[in-house]
């Protein structure tokens, strides 16, 4: 309704070019939100002298504008915006999450991982060691439930991610693991994650965490690469 004119507001009665005028005046400044809904107009007098016109040409075009259910006037109150602007609701902006996908995922983890961890190792504190192993037990306590042994493996790689001592990097792995929660991998984990594949992914845990605690980076890195490969093809399998 929004591309009406006044020759569409007009149809069915004569009225002259001044008057189509201060229709189109009038019916921009109501859809375009100046005069919004339930608003009042301006007065006749008022009218006519902002737009030079006689009050009997503002009275033909309010004329119109009621008949066409633009306006409602109310015996001394003035003439209100009944018309409701049909405007389209903005499409939805996906997430990151929406946006991001398997692929992609792993691309961006392969990148950050094996330095992670590179950094992690040498960096890495007795007592930062000593709360890691505490998060590789719960790992390990995990029999079936998949969201606990989630949980726990996304507190394995915080710890990893504030060890490096880079707050940049550690911010990147924390917007790695919202994409997880926001996306396919939770649910991938969810139909793969079976009690022998969770037995698998505990040893693995466990042997990189004897890597990290030995200061072996080399080794910490391969388990790491190691891992990638294996959710890469669970990744193909899935597809």
């Amino acid at each position: 309704m929004n591309q009406l004119t006044s020759a569409d507001l007009a149809i069915g009665q004569s009225v002259g070019e001044t008057v189509r005028i201060v229709i189109d005046t009038l019916f921009a400044r109501i859809t375009s939100g100046d005069y919004p809904p339930d608003s009042r107009l301006p007065s006749e007098r008022a009218l006519a002298t902002e737009l030079s016109v006689s009050r009997n040409t503002v009275r033909e075009a309010l004329d119109v504008l009621e008949t066409r259910k633009i306006i409602r006037r109310r015996q001394g109150s003035g003439s209100f915006v009944i018309y409701q602007s049909e405007r389209p609701e903005p499409p939805r902006r996906q997430s990151l999450g929406d946006r991001t996908s398997p692929l992609d995922h792993l691309i961006v983890r392969s990148i950050i991982e094996p330095e992670m961890f590179r950094l992690a190792v040498m960096n890495m504190t007795p007592l930062e060691l000593e709360e890691l192993s505490r998060t590789v037990a719960q790992i390990e306590a995990v029999r079936t439930d998949v969201t606990e042994f989630v949980r726990c493996e996304e507190e394995f790689y915080r710890r990893i991610a504030r060890a490096t001592r880079n707050a940049l990097l550690e911010s990147c792995y924390e917007l790695t693991i919202e994409v997880c929660r926001q996306s396919f991998r939770t649910a991938l984990m969810r139909k793969h994650l079976t009690p022998d594949r969770i037995q698998d992914y505990q040893t693995r845990f466990n042997s990189l965490f004897n890597a990290i605690a030995t200061r072996d980076v080399e080794a910490a890195v391969e388990i790491v690469k190691l891992h990638l490969v294996e959710e890469q093809k669970l990744f193909l399998h899935d597809r």
